[in-house]
């Protein structure tokens, strides 16, 4: 009998065991979470949707380096095929996204100076590059009339799909690091995005010394991204107040 309860008791203390290493198992990917929560003071909320912020750093960084490429150095040369070969819809489709693209750059002025705003204009910056690719109808119709098998409209076609799918990329790596707004830009899901504006920044200070003896700190990119900023969101009104309403979804002139 005692040998019995003896063997139940290990049992059950054997199977308590191993819930409570099951559960420290379950929670182990996430506790980096609950570390991140106890460490802030300042009663934010911290982001964790992301369980592995290497991951999400990997990815902050694809989409860096996917930007490069599609976002500004196709449509750079598209803009000049296009206008080598007078193509006016293309110049104008070409034209209006590299206005429109203008936030990025910004944003990244702004995650120079670690400036928490950066991180909703970088949201905004992939929202409106897509958008503005596909939303105007009558660009839309005049490249739909261009021969497919051309090559000039063929890769503009299929950049404008790429594009689609980077800013989808963006978009939601964005919205994981909205939390960053509070102002705590060193928790794991801020830091990602501010290592490329400084590795680019050092490059541009270096640049700037050299040509002008003068120095390119962090407050000025930051104060230059709040001006151009002022700027882009008066455009952004006047379109939508006196444009937008006289021509609609038509480019027109934009």
């Amino acid at each position: 009998m005692q040998l019995a309860c003896g063997a139940r008791q290990g049992g059950s203390h054997g199977a308590s065991d191993d819930r409570r290493g099951t559960g420290q198992a379950i929670a182990g990917p996430y506790s980096h979470c609950q570390q991140a929560r106890a460490a802030d003071n300042d009663g934010l909320p911290t982001p964790c949707r992301v369980p592995d912020p290497l991951l999400y750093r990997t990815l902050v960084w694809l989409d860096y380096r996917l930007a490069a490429v599609v976002a500004v150095g196709l449509p750079l040369v598209l803009l000049v095929w296009a206008a080598l070969r007078q193509e006016r819809a293309l110049q104008r489709l070409l034209g209006i996204y590299w206005k429109v693209a203008s936030l990025q750059l910004i944003a990244v002025l702004l995650l120079t100076d670690n400036r928490p705003l950066g991180y909703l204009v970088a949201l905004l910056a992939h929202l409106l590059m897509v958008i503005s690719l596909w939303f105007w109808v009558d660009l839309n119709e005049e490249l739909a009339d261009l021969p497919p098998w051309r090559a000039l409209p063929f890769t503009v076609r299929a950049w404008r799909w790429a594009l689609s799918l980077f800013g989808g990329l963006g978009t939601l790596l964005s919205l994981m690091a909205l939390g960053c707004l509070g102002g705590s830009v060193s928790r794991p899901l801020c830091r990602p995005w501010l290592e490329v504006p400084d590795d680019l920044h050092g490059g541009v200070a270096r640049t700037f010394a050299f040509l002008f003896g003068g120095s390119w700190t962090g407050a000025i990119a930051a104060f230059v991204g709040y001006v151009a900023l002022v700027a882009y969101v008066v455009g952004v009104l006047q379109w939508l107040l006196v444009r937008l309403p006289r021509q609609g979804r038509v480019a027109g002139g934009f």
